[in-house]
This record gives C-alpha cells, structure tokens and sequence, in this order.
C-alpha cells in the first residue's frame, strides 16, 4: 500500500516571490505593449492611428492582467497588477516617444495619463479578476460591464466629438460583443449588456469630457 504525502503549504517567502513575479510581468508587459501602440500610430492608417492610443485599449491590458495572472490572489493584488500594466504602458509610450521619436514635447498629457493610470490601472484589474474569478453573478456582470462600458465611451467620443464614424462602429461592436461573448449564462449576457450602457455614459462624463476640456 502506497500513501501520497501532501505538499507543503507555501511559505510566505515563496508566495511575495509568485506575487512580484506576476507584478513584474504585468508591468514588463504594459511596457511592451506601450512601445507597440506608439509604433502603431504609426502604421495605422488615417484616423485608424487614434485607436492604439485609446483608454480603452490601454484598460484593456490591466483587464486582462486581472484576469490573467491572478487566478488565486486576491483583490488586492488583481489591483496592483492592473496597477503594473496600465503604467508600464504609459511609461512604454511616452518613454518611446521620448528616445525613439525625438522627443515627447510638452510633459502635461504625460503626466495627466499617468494620473488617470493610476486610477484606471487598479480598477479595471480588480474587473478582469471580477469576470474571470468572481463567484457570485453580480461580481462578473459588474467587472464585464465596466470593461464593455469603455468600448462604449470611445464609441460616443468617435461619434459624438470626432465624427469618425468607421471608428465609432467599431468601438460600439466591441461594446456590444464583449458581454455576449464573454458572459457565462443568457442571463448573464442580458444583465451586462443592460449595466454597460450607464457603466459608458458615466465613463464619458468622467474621463471624456473633462479631457475635452482640458484639450480646448
């Protein structure tokens, strides 16, 4: 007869390792992804080059990193890696724009997206970890509808200020597909959809309108 002995827990000394390992590679990551969407300004097309450099996009990435990284840590630390990758990708961008395109000229916009990475990061990781790893619906709608209410913000802007209708579409069919697609249950489709229009309409009034003013 053959009996299995069970593994040690982990020590705490193991555990912050996992952490700054997932931290680093989130930041390392939105780093990476930085460089790409100023390189991407350029290879888009036209108008197309404004949406490598969206709020959205760039959520994108501390969402996923929520999502991603964190399947057994906590709220907190979902946070801080959001927190990694939405800096990291400001630091990417501007940091590229700087040594790589001669300069990043007046540092207010820096400053104003690393303000709003600072906020956006940590939210939208605590969503991805929400959607993912949320054990109650109300979790998971509330995490996917602030992820799709984004795509539904950029959607308005391109309409409503930009007039770029192509643009527009496009945002509002990723609006659109991310509950549908990411959802678990039709109940749960019908629910995010239904929280994603306010979750877009709040984020306008917040981040989009008060950059126009700033832009003006």
């Amino acid at each position: 007869m053959t009996t299995t002995t069970p593994s040690p827990p982990a020590t705490l000394g193991s555990r912050v390792r996992t952490w700054g390992g997932r931290t680093v590679t989130a930041a390392g990551g939105g780093l990476l992804l930085g460089v790409l969407t100023n390189l991407a300004q350029g290879w888009l097309p036209g108008a197309w080059n404004q949406i490598a450099n969206s709020g959205a996009i760039w959520s994108t990435v501390a969402f996923a990193a929520g999502a991603l990284l964190y399947r057994r840590g906590s709220l907190t630390q979902a946070a801080i890696g959001g927190l990694g990758a939405e800096t990291g990708l400001v630091v990417g961008y501007y940091g590229y724009a700087e040594f790589g395109r001669g300069g990043m000229g007046n540092p207010f916009w820096p400053l104003i997206w690393l303000g709003m990475a600072l906020a956006a990061g940590p939210l939208f990781g605590v969503a991805g970890h929400w959607w993912r790893h949320g054990r109650d619906v109300r979790r998971r709608v509330i995490g996917l509808a602030a992820f799709a209410g984004l795509f539904g913000m950029e959607g308005i802007a391109y309409s409503w200020n930009l007039h770029y209708a192509p643009q527009a579409w496009a945002c509002l069919a990723v609006f659109a597909l991310a509950p549908l697609l990411m959802a678990r249950t039709h109940k749960e489709r019908a629910l995010t959809l239904g929280a994603a229009v306010p979750c877009a309409l709040l984020a306008y009034a917040v981040i989009e309108l008060p950059l126009q003013m700033l832009s003006t």
